[in-house]
């Protein structure tokens, strides 16, 4: 059983999908997604790998609340993507907030299980707090009453067998869905922060790895077709464009109703990061776990460590790793 909304897929997302390409080409370079992550803890906790693993994924930011890079409207007030978010979501209140494009080069590495994606509380979002802490409320279910519902779309731009989108719209325990193949300009809507998803397996496993990566190697464009991965002054790789995974995130926040869009707006009942770590040290304390309470809980990776032992678990999901 999910307490996620259904998706909905769609065929088409851009009359002109060479906008994506452009916007690729003009914005770098891009950097490793795992800079989210302050410390090993903070990525343990939210990963549950023992340690750091720097992988050829990069991030680019487009938009948050209002565009960041030129040319980035049509993809952040795409109508067809706030349609889908308010027939998902049964309101007419979406609200467009974030843009953002992976970058995957395309060799095999793992992709891990299914994962849901970083929820928002009012008072206490990404843009002051680290993505780990929220993954963690999120998953505690000890903040729902102020939580910002997320609907998100996904939407590839490249021509690759592999590398598609698996999601399991049903819950974690039954049968995935798998959207790969000919996904070039085409979307999937639905209510990520709830409902498991994750990249499939890319490359082949005679592909080889670049040597080893660190929070600041770079991918960089080197002319139309050329790009490379650069640590320090060393060429690490030199991927195609064509070799390129792209996708591009939206997401927008939806609200039930005018009274919910009012909360948010005015802050009139938002969480403070105290009543956040009173709520965590009362719930620990009734479910028998021992911890000392850190003097600065964000940066205190035992506490770290406790909280995402304590409710990161979720359904054990595929680990396949790369293709034939």
């Amino acid at each position: 059983m999910s307490d996620a909304l259904p998706p909905i897929a769609l065929p088409k997302v851009l009359e002109d999908p060479g906008l994506v390409r452009r916007l690729v080409e003009a914005n770098g370079p891009y950097y490793p997604v795992q800079r989210y992550f302050k410390n090993d803890a903070q990525y343990r906790a939210n990963t549950g790998h023992a340690r750091m693993m720097i992988a050829p994924n990069f991030r680019g930011d487009w938009a948050y609340e209002a565009p960041q890079i030129d040319g980035v409207e049509p993809l952040l007030l795409h109508e067809g993507f706030r349609d889908a978010a308010k027939q998902i979501f049964g309101t007419e209140l979406v609200r467009p907030l974030q843009v953002y494009a992976n970058l995957t080069w395309q060799l095999p590495f793992a992709q891990g299980p299914g994962h849901t994606d970083v929820p928002a509380f009012r008072g206490v979002d990404r843009t002051e707090y680290p993505t780990q802490l929220l993954s963690v409320m999120g998953r505690s279910r000890l903040f729902e009453e102020h939580r910002v519902r997320i609907a998100t779309a996904v939407a590839w731009f490249y021509e690759g067998e592999d590398g598609g989108f698996e999601y399991w719209p049903e819950g974690p325990d039954e049968p995935s869905q798998i959207h790969e193949g000919a996904i070039f300009n085409t979307a999937i809507v639905g209510d990520n922060d709830f409902m498991y998803h994750r990249v499939r397996p890319v490359g082949r496993r005679d592909d080889g790895l670049p040597g080893p990566m660190t929070l600041d190697t770079r991918l960089e464009r080197i002319d139309a077709e050329s790009w490379q991965l650069v640590e320090g002054d060393r060429v690490l790789g030199s991927p195609q464009y064509e070799d390129l995974r792209i996708s591009v995130s939206w997401k927008a926040n939806v609200f039930a109703d005018a009274a919910e869009e009012r909360l948010y707006d005015e802050h009139s009942d938002d969480l403070t990061i105290d009543e956040v770590w009173e709520r965590f040290y009362s719930d620990l304390s009734v479910r028998g776990e021992a911890f000392d309470k850190p003097g600065d809980p964000l940066l205190d990776e035992p506490f770290t460590e406790v909280i995402g032992r304590v409710y990161m678990q979720a359904p054990e999901l595929s680990r396949d790793t790369a293709r034939a």
